[in-house]
């Protein structure tokens, strides 16, 4: 498999598409502030022979880069933004370019670029071959937002591909045809009556009661949904001092589920908890949706196609220096057992089928179009999500070379789907049936504020 012309391809590029993910990390941008890792991605992808827009579906950092022509059409779903306060060097020691600064701490300066990697893999392939097929880069922001695809799919991307693709760099090796949560999200904002807290607080309408009566009544409601909703908030406002009675307070929620369905059921009892404290403490609720994104929808052919992709592309080979930098960046979790763990969990684990309640607004382009979820490993066993640990990980070999073998993969797979159209009729047959006669229905309603629009 590694003489693939795919293959071939993305060591071909190898230098570039490192140099590009390496840039991307260096300048971390947040969700739809990501000017650099667009432009510098689009650019790149134009140079390739792409026909290229910047800007795509009316979002500024949003990039629609297709070559080739004709059905299939293949759509690879790639991201950069990164997250806050997740700013690290390549050390095996928390150390922070900028304290409290952006870093790369879900490896997506990876994601997007691998994506990039597989569409010039699969672009070799399909000019050597003369074969028909569309190859579709789409540069996705905010994901961390849980929204950007869903903005996307409201402006009409994803609807013309036969199927898409996607991955997520991990610290370890193990695909699932299990699902991932959709989520619905809000802010609840209570608006009451300001009084001197000792002098006449029988004057006051306490806002702040009704954020805590609210969320009083969220925990009773645990005990009442199915085993898959997850129910979490903040308090973003709670008041300014204690003798005043807070006229204005507020929370943020996220509510997770398993199913679409689920999501939104439970979503609305959220929003009568909140309806019943207001009306408890005399004061008015505004609620802001912020929109909400479905659950993902692995499809088995898929899946199963990538698998043999994976067990046939040969794990990358790591230098000594790189097993030691692994080794101490497990050191520092407290999961770490010494002999024990090893440096990096790279072997291919068969395919499995576990639900993972973390999501990514890529369920809801699984549900426009047959598509398919890979992890590849990138980072140190012990280098959890969300960490300064991958953000050191992505930026060092370990992780470029994760990256690479991923692209090697999803081409190598999308390649056999257009080799054998059969098995494209099945995947599609099979979104159909999971689909049961349901239609995507946009959770991004006219509502929801355009965060990209300043």
């Amino acid at each position: 498999m590694e003489k693939r012309i795919c293959c071939e391809a993305v060591d071909r590029h190898a230098q570039e598409l490192t140099e590009l993910a390496s840039k991307i990390w260096a300048e971390p941008e947040m969700g739809w502030n990501e000017v650099k890792a667009s432009a510098w991605t689009a650019e790149y992808l134009k140079e390739q022979g792409f026909e290229v827009e910047l800007g795509a579906y009316g979002i500024p950092t949003a990039i629609r880069a297709a070559w080739g022509s004709g059905h299939p059409v293949i759509g690879f779903c790639g991201e950069y933004d990164c997250l806050p306060g997740l700013s690290q060097k390549v050390s095996a020691r928390q150390d922070p370019v900028t304290p409290g600064g952006n870093g790369q701490g879900c490896g997506h300066n990876l994601l997007g670029v691998g994506c990039v990697g597989a569409c010039l893999g699969l672009k070799a392939e399909l000019e050597a071959s003369g074969k028909e097929g569309t190859v579709v880069f789409y540069g996705c922001p905010a994901e961390e937002q849980l929204t950007g695809k869903g903005f996307m799919a409201r402006g009409g991307a994803f609807q013309e591909c036969d199927f898409t693709i996607a991955w997520h760099p991990a610290s370890g090796n193990q695909n699932t045809l299990g699902n991932m949560t959709g989520v619905e999200g809000a802010f609840f904002r209570f608006k009451g009556r300001t009084s001197h807290a000792a002098m006449n607080p029988q004057d006051g309408r306490s806002a702040l009661d009704a954020v805590q009566l609210m969320n009083m009544g969220v925990e009773f409601l645990r005990e009442h949904v199915t085993d898959d909703v997850r129910i979490h908030y903040n308090i973003v406002d709670g008041g300014l001092a204690p003798n005043i009675v807070p006229d204005t307070a507020g929370s943020k929620y996220f509510v997770r589920a398993l199913s679409r369905e689920a999501v939104l059921d439970a979503f609305e009892r959220v929003v009568k908890c909140a309806e019943g404290a207001a009306h408890m403490t005399d004061t008015t609720l505004e609620i802001e949706r912020l929109g909400g994104i479905y659950p993902t929808l692995q499809n088995k052919v898929l899946a199963e196609v990538m698998q043999k992709a994976r067990e046939e592309i040969p794990l990358p080979e790591y230098t000594a220096e790189e097993l030691a930098f692994a080794e101490e960046i497990n050191s520092r979790s407290p999961l770490y057992e010494k002999g024990v763990t090893p440096a990096i969990d790279a072997a291919i684990k068969p395919l499995g089928s576990f639900n993972g309640f973390a999501s990514t607004d890529y369920g809801d382009v699984m549900h426009i179009c047959p598509g398919v979820q890979n992890t590849d490993c990138t980072a140190a066993t012990l280098a959890g999500g969300h960490s300064w640990m991958v953000t050191a990980c992505s930026g060092s070999s370990i992780g470029m070379k994760g990256m690479l073998r991923a692209a090697k993969v999803m081409a190598a797979g999308a390649w056999q789907m257009v080799e054998r159209p059969e098995l494209l009729k099945a995947a599609k047959e099979e979104f159909e049936a999971a689909m049961g006669g349901k239609k995507y229905v946009c959770p991004i309603t006219d509502e929801v504020a355009k965060p990209f629009e300043k």
